[in-house]
C-alpha cells in the first residue's frame, strides 16, 4: 500500500540570529510552529524516483539535488516518491525541508532506519521531522519540544517572489543578537501575540531590502485587522493571526485581490505518529 505523509508548512513565529560559527553557518534561536496546510508526499516501493505535481510543481523541476531524493539517499533507501507541491517554492515556510522530513518519516514506516545527520539536508529538517511546536537552536540541530500552542486561526500570504536565503543572510547588518526570552505555556491568542511582540524575526529587515514587496504584504495583513503579523523564516511568506476562522477566511479573500497567494488555516496540533 502507498505510504502517505503530510508535510505541514513550518512557521518561524520568532527567529533570532544569535551568532555565526567559524564555518559561516548562522546560529539561530526560534519558536517554530506548523500550519494546518502543506505539501503531501506519497511513497511506494520501487527504484528511487521523484514525480512532482500540484499547484506549485512548475516552480520545482525534478533534479538530483531535490531534498526528497537527498533524504532517501541519506537513509540508504529506494522508493518511488510522489510530491504534491501545494506551497510556494523558496518561500520561508520550510517547504523543501518539510518534504524531506515527510520522506524520512515515510521511509521509517516502510521499515528503514532514521538516518543521523538530518541537519545536513537543511537547518529546518530536524524540527520538521516532528512537525510539532519546538524551540530550534544552534544551526537547527538542537530541537526542544514545547507544549501545544493554541489553535489560532491564521492566514499565510506570499507575493510570488522567491527569496534567496543566502542573499538575505548576506544582507544582515547584525548577527550577534540576544536569544529568545523564556517561552511560557500560552493560554490563547492574546497570550501568544503578547509574547511574540517581545520577540523578532532578525531576518525581516534584510529580507525587506532584498524584496521590498514583503513590506506591502505585512501592511496589507495589518489592514485586515490581524492580531499579530510577521514574516516567516527568510521570506517572502508572511502570516497574520485572527480571532476566528471566519475573519481569517475574509482576510485571505481580500489579500488574494492583490494577485498574491493567500490561504486561511490554523496553527496545527502536534503531528501524531500513525
Amino acid at each position: 500500500m502507498p505510504i502517505l505523509e503530510a508535510a505541514p508548512a513550518k512557521l518561524n513565529l520568532a527567529l533570532h540570529v544569535t551568532g555565526r560559527r567559524a564555518d559561516g553557518y548562522h546560529l539561530l534561536d526560534s519558536l517554530v510552529a506548523f500550519a494546518g496546510l502543506g505539501d503531501m508526499v506519497v511513497l511506494e516501493p520501487g527504484p528511487l524516483s521523484l514525480r512532482i505535481e500540484g499547484p506549485f510543481a512548475a516552480g520545482l523541476p525534478v533534479s538530483d539535488d531535490n531534498l526528497c531524493l537527498r533524504a532517501a539517499r541519506l537513509a540508504g533507501a529506494a522508493a518511488a516518491i510522489r510530491l504534491t507541491k501545494n506551497l510556494p517554492v523558496a518561500s520561508g515556510i520550510g517547504g523543501g525541508s518539510a518534504d524531506a522530513a515527510a520522506v524520512l518519516r515515510g521511509l521509517v514506516r516502510m521499515g528503514h532506519a532514521l538516518p543521523t545527520g538530518t541537519e545536513r539536508l537543511g537547518a529546518d529538517v530536524p524540527v520538521c521531522l516532528a512537525s510539532s511546536p519546538a524551540r530550534m537552536q544552534g544551526v537547527g540541530e538542537i530541537v526542544t519540544p514545547l507544549d501545544p500552542l493554541p489553535q489560532v486561526s491564521l492566514v499565510l500570504v506570499n507575493p510570488g517572489v522567491a527569496v534567496s536565503t543566502p542573499q538575505v543572510f548576506a544582507a544582515m547588518a547584525r548577527r550577534n543578537n540576544p536569544g529568545l526570552p523564556p517561552i511560557p505555556r500560552f493560554a490563547g491568542l492574546a497570550d501568544l501575540a503578547g509574547w511574540l511582540a517581545q520577540t523578532r524575526n532578525d531576518l525581516e529587515p534584510a529580507a525587506l531590502s532584498v524584496a521590498p514587496v514583503i513590506g506591502q504584504v505585512l501592511d496589507a495583513l495589518r489592514a485586515t485587522g490581524a492580531a499579530f503579523v510577521r514574516m516567516s523564516g527568510s521570506g517572502a511568506t508572511c502570516f497574520g493571526f485572527y480571532d476566528s476562522a471566519n475573519r481569517a477566511e475574509i482576510a485571505a479573500s481580500a489579500l488574494k485581490q492583490h494577485g498574491w497567494w493567500a490561504a486561511a488555516t490554523e496553527l496545527a496540533p502536534p503531528l501524531t505518529p500513525r
